[in-house]
């Protein structure tokens, strides 16, 4: 059973607005998983594609898993403040597209990010009614073994994650609400909710 922690939140009128959510947390703790999961069942769930200077994988479409670009229109993108947030990893640059999201939230949409630490606070400072929820592993141990478990990295880069979510876990009072990943199931359940 996961749990869900609140801080802050006050009491809304049913017909609110549907408002953008930003799912965070560290690497390695389901948060592709657990939005896969939710968007299978409910495909009306509206997940912002992030713009991205990395090269394709093999089997990614453009425009479904990103859209892909180089560096000289990444920076263009910054410029004209069409960004909503943007950070870099493992030296490529990501971020969400502002005109998608604003569109989607006009429309009455509810609107899911799913982004790393650095672009939920960016997030904040722009938008701060924005709903930020925290992803939390159920332990630091089951952290670290989903990250050398997969098996698709070299010890230096799972060094590096690791020492990035501690960073990452320590930021968790920032966020209005922590769901902890248990169960995948349970954890869409509860994030299919709060999107409503």
């Amino acid at each position: 059973m996961s749990t869900a922690v609140s801080r802050g939140t006050t009491p809304e009128s049913p017909a609110r607005r549907p408002r953008l959510t930003v799912l965070s947390g560290p690497s390695g703790v389901g948060k592709s998983t657990v939005v896969a999961h939710m968007r299978k069942a409910h495909p009306e769930v509206w997940l912002s594609v992030s713009c991205t200077t990395r090269k394709p994988r093999p089997g990614e479409r453009e425009g479904v898993q990103y859209f892909f670009v180089d560096d000289e229109q990444f920076d263009k993108l910054i410029a004209n403040g069409e960004l909503l947030e943007w950070a870099e990893f493992a030296g490529n640059r990501y971020g969400t597209p502002r005109r998608a999201v604003l569109d989607r939230l006009e429309a009455g949409e509810p609107v899911l990010l799913e982004i790393d630490l650095q672009g939920a606070r960016q997030v904040r400072e722009t938008m701060p009614e924005a709903q930020l929820v925290f992803l939390a592993p159920p332990s630091w141990d089951e952290l670290v073994r989903r990250l050398t478990g997969r098996g698709t990295e070299s010890p230096e880069v799972i060094e590096r994650r690791l020492a990035a979510a501690k960073v990452e876990l320590a930021a968790e009072s920032e966020f209005d609400t922590t769901l902890v990943n248990t169960s995948v199931e349970d954890v869409a359940r509860e994030l299919l909710a709060l999107l409503r």
